[in-house]
């Protein structure tokens, strides 16, 4: 699911036909995809930086286009 044309349609399907779509919305895929790399996170914090590992990054994907968002951020513990 890169945006590029390779994305699955039996994973998410984007046509007409699709059920979701009947109700008048177009963005059932959107839904799916969200669902599939998680739409929350918990990153740990150390001496108020992120305390990733050498491999992690954090990104934000859309797939619903262009709407406002919002960011919540919560903190826990000491």
């Amino acid at each position: 699911m890169t945006g590029h044309g390779n994305e699955d349609p039996e994973l998410a399907p984007q046509g007409p036909d699709y059920r979701h779509h009947r109700t008048g919305e177009d963005n059932g895929d959107a839904h799916l995809k969200s669902l599939l790399i998680h739409h929350q996170v918990i990153i740990p914090v150390t001496a108020g930086k992120l305390d990733l590992g050498t491999w992690q990054q954090v990104f934000y994907a859309e797939f619903d286009g262009q709407r406002r968002k919002r960011v919540i951020i919560k903190v826990m513990g000491e």
